[in-house]
């Protein structure tokens, strides 16, 4: 008890009770004891937002503060899982291993921790996401800020994890689907391309799971909630936390003394709609509390009972044809990010440094028995990938994450691919990245899901 109200006197946390790759395992036995913990993450200081390359002023003010939340699943004999949701545009590989190194002494693995973010594009950017989207250099005194706020980030997750382990108690999971349907497929045809506009007959996945964390005698403590859109609902020059955002508040107001989680789908081609305003964020933040809400009250829930196992596969997805060095000086003289992003290419061929041919990628799989399957995919993820993924396995017990453990640029399926536009190449660009994905990138991460899944979710 005085550990955890160390922590949250020192840190300002609120406790409440087809390429080369390597695969690692970890089974938690028996999944009957939950920490929950919450931590403000808004600056009081300017810093640039992340999401819209357009915006090159620091932050201008404060129109809702920005949480992260964590679930700590297990005990120290066992070695706990955690689930962290972040209030930002995306958190990078890099600093999720750190705060994974920082807490090896609590037993935690890269197979036992799964961040998701909810890419609003209304949070401060982190070091290493999103490097070229300003398309010109960021200047000294604003990187300044941008460092100062990655170290404190780091340090916040690091302490939020510390405050989740040290609230566990015994507890019950549960899990149920519902629905809402403000996403909206945004990739719509005209004779030029595709624009980023609504496009109702485009693919959509308007499942809400929900994940219930109840105390033994049924008080609830926490909810995570997960749905397939972009956290765009506005994108002005103050710090907001979008729907996602808007969602946790409602839920919280609804249910006092809970601390709402909420993770994003794959929604990298899906908006919400109608959007422009914070009321609007507002309002379709609302619209996922009422559901949750209903849910709870009337919503058959599943017991999660069975084992917790946590594995994961680090595969390789390649990219197209990468620039000659005469094309990338050609690229170097032009404006915005083309130019920048050539410029940086020059640099690294100047140092005799490798430009990588393939981008690094991590799948997870979290396991409740048979009750559950929660898939953990990096970046930008179309729509296609969670909804084939429920296709091919028990889409009643499968939940799918995307925006998850890193944000290294979007993930286009083979459809989206073909059919080209931002989602397909052109977003590339703002990643840093040197092409397009080759286009075999589906084949391959379904391939890492299928050796990771279980036989028991699959349907053949």
């Amino acid at each position: 008890m005085f550990r955890r109200a160390l922590l949250a006197s020192v840190f300002g946390l609120l406790l409440v009770p087809l390429a080369s790759c390597t695969s690692t395992h970890n089974t938690l036995v028996t999944p009957n004891l939950v920490g929950v913990a919450q931590v403000d993450l808004t600056p009081d200081y300017p810093v640039r937002l992340n999401g819209y390359g357009s915006r090159r002023l620091e932050s201008e003010g404060i129109e809702q503060r920005i949480r992260a939340k964590a679930l700590a699943i297990g005990s120290d004999a066992e070695g706990p899982f955690l689930l962290l949701t972040v209030d930002n545009c995306g958190v990078p590989e890099w600093l999720r291993a750190e705060v994974i190194k920082r807490l090896a002494a609590q037993r935690v693995t890269s197979e036992r921790f799964a961040i998701c973010s909810s890419h609003t594009h209304s949070a401060p950017i982190l070091n290493g996401v999103l490097k070229t989207i300003f398309g010109i250099p960021i200047p000294a005194e604003h990187q300044r800020n941008i460092d100062r706020y990655t170290r404190e980030f780091t340090d916040k997750l690091e302490q939020l994890c510390l405050a989740a382990l040290a609230d566990r108690q015994p507890a019950r999971l549960a899990w149920a689907k519902g629905k809402v349907t403000f996403a909206k497929n945004r990739r719509k045809p005209s004779p030029t391309g595709f624009q980023n506009a609504e496009y109702p007959e485009g693919p959509t996945d308007h499942e809400l799971p929900l994940l219930r964390v109840t105390t033994p005698d049924g008080k609830l403590r926490a909810v995570l909630a997960n749905y397939a859109c972009h956290c765009t609902t506005s994108g002005f020059n103050k710090l907001h936390a979008d729907w996602a955002g808007c969602a946790q508040f409602a839920i919280e107001k609804a249910h006092p003394g809970v601390i709402a989680l909420t993770a994003i789908g794959c929604g990298a081609d899906q908006n919400p709609y109608p959007r422009g305003t914070y009321e609007l964020a507002e309002k379709h933040g609302q619209e996922l509390a009422t559901e949750v809400s209903r849910l709870l009250k009337e919503a058959p829930f599943i017991p999660l009972t069975g084992p917790l196992n946590g594995v994961t596969q680090r595969i390789e997805l390649p990219f197209d044809k990468l620039p000659t060095r005469a094309e990338w000086e050609v690229d170097a003289k032009k404006t915005g990010a083309v130019g920048l992003r050539a410029q940086l290419a020059l640099t690294k061929l100047d140092a005799k440094e490798k430009i990588s041919d393939r981008l690094p990628y991590l799948v997870q799989v979290w396991t409740f028995g048979r009750d559950l399957a929660m898939v953990f995919l990096p970046g930008e993820v179309v729509v296609d990938y969670g909804l084939r993924i429920k296709r091919e396995f028990d889409g009643k017990r499968v939940w799918v994450n995307a925006y998850a453990n890193d944000l290294p640029c979007y993930i286009p399926s083979r459809r989206v691919w073909e059919e080209g536009g931002y989602e397909a190449a052109g977003a590339m660009l703002y990643y840093n990245h040197p092409n397009r994905l080759d286009g075999t990138q589906e084949t391959r991460i379904m391939e890492a899901v299928q050796a990771l899944m279980p036989k028991p979710f699959s349907l053949k």
